[in-house]
């Protein structure tokens, strides 16, 4: 099992535990508690891609969105986009994407500032003049996409350690063995639908599902 998927399963257990025990999942702050960064985002779009060196083209998923610094000092920006599908599966964005699928999607959305993940993490200066533009890409999770979620990270400095039912914090074990608590953070949740299938993928309109909202993972 993968780590993420690991992270994943070991929060849907302490959420089990916690609704069981008629406790509520852990919420941002309805309040400023944190620095938060401005995030904008267009919807993601379905792209197919013909690695140099393959005889088939390959189909990705990408999300372009710019990031502005508005809080009265510099911020560190490290992103973590995440797709997760109505039955579960988790997938991190920009994990060996190919250069050729961020050099295509420059030219079709006609911006040679997008960044890579990689090209992104780091400092954000402050101010509207220095905001950042990026691209979160996926390798295509399925044919038939459904409703999604994504998911986006590294945007607040809110976090909280979760706790069980008895107020000790929920831990959870890395692949060497070592022990740490779980530590959610203030995270965008973005839904959408794909109200097609798989016969026609590429002619499917993709829908926001809901308003945008932040949620403590």
């Amino acid at each position: 099992m993968s780590r993420p998927l690991s992270r994943l399963m070991v929060l849907v257990v302490a959420l089990l535990a916690l609704a069981a025990d008629g406790r509520a999942y852990p919420k941002p702050s309805a309040y400023p508690i944190a620095w938060q960064l401005k995030f904008e985002y267009q919807i993601p779009q379905r792209i197919v891609v013909t690695i140099p060196g393959s005889l088939t083209a390959k189909a990705y998923w990408y999300m372009t969105y710019t990031v502005t610094n508005l809080t009265d000092k510099e911020q560190k920006f490290y992103p973590a986009f995440e797709i997760l599908l109505d039955d579960g599966r988790l997938f991190r964005s920009d994990n060996n994407i190919p250069q050729v699928v961020l050099d295509t999607i420059r030219i079709r959305e006609k911006r040679s500032t997008l960044e890579s993940a990689t090209e992104i993490a780091g400092i954000i200066r402050v101010g509207e003049d220095q905001a950042r533009d990026g691209v979160a890409i996926w390798e295509e999770p399925t044919v038939e996409m459904g409703r999604f979620s994504v998911f986006v990270g590294g945007l607040s400095g809110e976090s909280t350690i979760l706790t069980d039912d008895a107020g000790q914090p929920v831990v959870k074990t890395d692949k060497d063995g070592k022990k740490d608590p779980v530590v959610l953070h203030r995270t965008l949740q973005l839904d959408f639908h794909v109200p097609g299938d798989e016969k026609f993928p590429s002619l499917d309109k993709l829908r926001p599902d809901g308003d945008p909202k932040w949620v403590m993972r």
